[in-house]
């Protein structure tokens, strides 16, 4: 692969809030949809009415994507304020109930609903997906592969799911529970080849299965709209320079594979099984999980991880200018991710006498300042 600039782009889901019950809204989110987007030409919908999406035009600079996102996250909680709507970035909304929520219309929503049915109701989750530019089509392929063991390193620095349906889940991360209801998620499988992958896709859309390959939701995948390495593994993140953090170090990733082209180049079924192993460690526990490691066949507290895929990608991160965001993981882990705050606002308002609906309350309140910056 010839050398480039591994632009980048984020996008980011969120979910709306009713100021007062901090359960999703109960009037019509119409007027805010349509206010947000004529301030916002870059922001979309997602499956349910009480969700919406941003993104970063393409980037080389980690200063522009965060001013772009600080931008957008600052302009939807002042367009939401007088439309009694808080604003939040987490991978599960801590009190909605998934019945109540309405589907968005279009026709691309309307199929995915008729073909998944409950689960598609089911899926009150938020993720973020960050964009790698990859020129080669055939690397895309390789490169999903070669990836697949960092997968869980990055998804439990986003972990901001430990609530759903008004219940405490035991679980950092719960959103891939949920979000695994649907078919085609999870781990991607491991594809010999390009052509294995393009025989793949090109049987599921014959036989009817899907209608592209934008219907493969795995944790990791190439883009058919953009000549990029998609990740779609994190939970939306709560705290921006948590996105960023996340985003940077799979800008790293590629960077790093794509160089050291012996580097996971021998992956089997046992390296995806550990794999899927380790992410559930990740939902479990967040930065507090231990990681398989494969070469050593033992299991390394999460911080070692760390470590260890830091030093990995110092050359990359040096070179492409993000040292201070790729850093910034350290930080993650030795403060918390945006579950363990969750569960700190949560547990705080129960030793203070609240009722369990009370306390879940104050974690929204808890989720929209962090959210918008502010001190939580």
């Amino acid at each position: 692969m010839s050398p480039h600039a591994y632009r980048f782009g984020i996008e980011e889901e969120y979910f709306l809030a009713d100021a007062e019950t901090r359960g999703t809204p109960r009037r019509s989110v119409k007027p805010f949809h349509t206010e947000a987007a004529e301030a916002l030409p870059e922001i979309g919908r997602e499956l349910l009415q009480c969700q919406v999406e941003v993104c970063t035009p393409p980037s080389t600079e980690f200063a522009q994507a965060r001013a772009v996102l600080g931008r957008q996250r600052a302009a939807l909680a002042e367009i939401g304020a007088p439309h009694e709507l808080l604003v939040f970035a987490a991978g599960t909304h801590p009190v909605a109930d998934w019945a109540r929520q309405l589907p968005t219309k279009g026709d691309r929503y309307r199929g995915i609903l008729r073909d998944v049915g409950l689960a598609g109701r089911r899926s009150l989750i938020c993720g973020m997906h960050v964009h790698v530019e990859v020129p080669d089509p055939d690397a895309r392929v390789h490169l999903m592969n070669r990836l697949l063991p960092f997968q869980p390193i990055l998804f439990a620095l986003s972990a901001s799911s430990p609530f759903w349906q008004g219940k405490p889940t035991g679980l950092t991360a719960y959103r891939l529970s949920a979000f695994g209801e649907l078919p085609r998620t999870g781990l991607p499988e491991l594809f010999p080849s390009p052509a294995d992958y393009e025989r793949y896709v090109r049987i599921m859309t014959k036989a009817g299965s899907i209608q592209d390959a934008s219907f493969l939701w795995w944790s990791l995948r190439p883009s058919i709209k953009f000549p990029t390495l998609e990740l779609r593994i994190a939970d939306s993140c709560t705290r921006l320079e948590d996105a960023l953090t996340i985003a940077a170090l799979f800008r790293c990733l590629v960077r790093l594979v794509v160089r050291r082209p012996e580097l996971n180049a021998r992956l089997d079924g046992v390296s995806r099984a550990l794999a899927d192993e380790n992410l559930w460690r990740a939902q479990r526990s967040g930065t507090d999980a231990e990681m398989i490691d494969e070469a050593s066949e033992r299991a390394l507290p999460y911080a070692e991880a760390l470590d260890g895929l830091l030093d990995l990608i110092a050359e990359d991160a040096e070179a492409l200018g993000c040292t201070q965001e790729v850093g910034n993981a350290r930080r993650i882990v030795r403060e918390g991710t945006s579950a363990d705050g969750q569960i700190a606002a949560f547990e705080g308002a129960r030793e203070a006498g609240l009722t369990n609906r009370q306390a879940l309350d104050a974690v929204v309140d808890w989720l929209a300042r962090t959210a918008r910056g502010e001190a939580a």
